[in-house]
């Protein structure tokens, strides 16, 4: 019962490493902007009494690690396979993303508890410099943002960067409204409030990143992709029946994998229906890498080939 593999050509592996580096580069950039821009709204919060201020600076403090956490995982995640890690340093992409996540939900919950302090005992702000120092942080939050750019659905690494950047932007805009509410309204309860909304669409977005890190991590099936649809798929396109146990999952950044069985009627057949099963796999799905074994009718004779599939 033969089997084979199919991976990346050289060049796809060229070009995966050099968009790498540039995706690395820009998180370094946007982590040295978030860490400046924090130390000046921390500052800016303490002297103006901004809860607004202080919650998006504690944002940006957990954001900056956690984009220094993302630039290390970028960099660990293209360290080659070794002997005790076969796939490579892939997954440390996803842990970033699941960290990051972590972090937020930590995050809200330290702001809901402040703003409930706010709410009950409030405390003079400043107004003029919460407004100057919420702008300057809007302006550096979509500079930051613009640093990092789009990013692949599939990495979940430079989607928790972004996460923490979009959080942080609309920190900042909640910030420079509660700043203009306060100086021309005296509504002082709009910086606490604000912040419990600004918390909130924050803890939304976690939980979907969280989720899709821990499917990643229990090795489900990439959201778009079926293993019906897989078997179907490669019975339509090739002529080839039996096609099952298949599993298809994803290490990390993209990269998907499939194991599969298919059955053909003749040992003859084996290399060419391999390389369709590969092309319908790479051209349909994505899968770059994959291990198939094909099955001949005496090795399925009496139904062994599929006694064990689930």
């Amino acid at each position: 019962m033969p089997h084979a593999h199919s991976h990346h050509s050289h060049s796809d592996h060229d070009h995966e490493r050099g968009a790498s580096r540039g995706g690395e580069r820009r998180l370094l950039a946007a982590f040295v902007l978030t860490a400046m821009a924090m130390l000046v709204e921390a500052g800016g919060g303490w002297l103006s009494g901004s809860l607004a201020l202080l919650a998006d600076a504690g944002h940006m403090l957990v954001d900056a690690l956690a984009l220094l956490l993302a630039w290390g995982g970028a960099r660990i995640a293209r360290r080659p396979a070794d002997a005790r890690r076969s796939f490579g340093y892939a997954r440390m992409e996803v842990l970033a993303g699941y960290s990051n996540a972590l972090a937020q939900f930590a995050l809200t919950a330290w702001i809901a508890y402040e703003a409930m302090i706010r709410l009950a005992q409030p405390l003079p702000i400043r107004s003029g410099l919460m407004l100057i120092v919420a702008a300057a942080g809007l302006a550096v939050n979509l500079l930051v943002l613009r640093v990092i750019g789009g990013h692949h659905h599939d990495d979940v690494n430079a989607a928790g960067a972004r996460l923490h950047v979009l959080g942080d932007l609309l920190g900042s805009i909640a910030a420079v409204t509660a700043a203009l509410l306060i100086r021309y309204f005296g509504w002082i309860a709009t910086d606490p409030i604000l912040s419990v909304f600004v918390a909130l669409l924050i803890l939304g977005n976690a939980w979907q990143l969280l989720r899709r890190c821990a499917h990643i991590l229990l090795e489900g099936t990439p959201d778009d992709v079926e293993s019906a649809d897989v078997a179907a798929a490669i019975e339509r396109e090739t002529g080839i029946g039996g096609v099952h146990h298949v599993h298809v999952w994803q290490i990390g950044g993209g990269r998907r994998i499939a194991t599969l069985h298919a059955h053909v009627t003749d040992d003859a057949e084996s290399g060419a229906a391999l390389a369709a099963i590969q092309n319908v796999l790479r051209a349909r799905f994505g899968i770059a890498h994959a291990t198939i074994q094909i099955e001949s009718d005496a090795a399925c004779s009496g139904g062994g080939c599929r006694e064990h599939e689930h």
